[in-house]
């Protein structure tokens, strides 16, 4: 199996953390780096060959990871020379990817079974598959359902539920043919695309833990929270503590 890590933001909202470090190298409970942690789940998963999408600071991605003979995978890289989106990588590499491939950014903490989202994608047929999680927000005001200037409806600070995109994606290389090399090009692009042509894209429900690294608040709660969900998170590897 083969998994894209998408690694070349540039972590704009985790600045100043990301001015000299790349988010996917941000250490996550004083030992390890979020992409070692990815890294070492794709192994345990039962993945052989990654393909890291590098840019910002690109150099020590490459460094870090090297060839990947330490998690016993094959890493290869494609380097964006302009800022391609979080689809526009894939184009420069399509016609090298397998049939159906396993797409992440590189900033995700979960204990998703990735083996599994991508044998559910294979068995969908389907173009692209999202993992998807609840997420709950508290309004703090009153809302009102208002109809030809009258309020119909009155809820008092209710909490709203919705599914979000956790950053994983089961897809499938005939979804890229149509895009040209060197087109930046985003996943909201793409969802949009597909739903223009017919194509709905299936999804795979996640009620695990899940932790988008995108915000300070997000790292900050990552590292408070290291030592209950690390065992959740590493494999355990003979003489090596979680």
């Amino acid at each position: 199996m083969h998994a894209v890590i998408l690694a070349g933001g540039k972590g704009v909202r985790l600045r100043p953390y990301t001015t000299t470090l790349p988010k996917p190298l941000m250490p996550i409970g004083d030992k390890h780096a979020i992409l070692e942690i990815v890294l070492d789940q794709l192994a345990a998963r039962g993945f052989t060959s990654v393909t890291l999408a590098i840019n910002h600071l690109g150099p020590l991605i490459k460094a870090f990871v090297g060839d990947g003979a330490r998690w016993g995978l094959r890493v290869d890289y494609v380097e964006e020379d302009r800022p391609l989106s979080t689809v526009g990588p894939l184009f420069a590499i399509k016609d090298a990817l397998p049939d159906e491939f396993l797409v992440m950014n590189g900033d995700v903490l979960t204990d998703l079974d990735y083996a599994d989202l991508l044998h559910q994608h294979a068995l969908t047929g389907s173009a692209l598959t999202v993992a998807i999680a609840e997420r709950t927000h508290h309004i703090e005001f009153g809302v009102l359902d208002v109809e030809a200037s009258r309020i119909v409806g009155f809820r008092e600070k209710p909490d709203l539920c919705y599914q979000v995109s956790m950053g994983v994606y089961g897809m499938s290389r005939r979804t890229l043919s149509p895009y040209p090399v060197g087109r930046p090009f985003g996943f909201d692009q793409l969802v949009l695309d597909l739903l223009a042509r017919g194509e709905h894209p299936a999804t795979y429900p996640f009620t695990g833990f899940w932790l988008d690294i995108g915000r300070p608040e997000d790292y900050d709660e990552a590292n408070r929270s290291f030592a209950e969900i690390g065992p959740r998170l590493l494999r355990l590897r003979e003489g090596e503590p979680v």
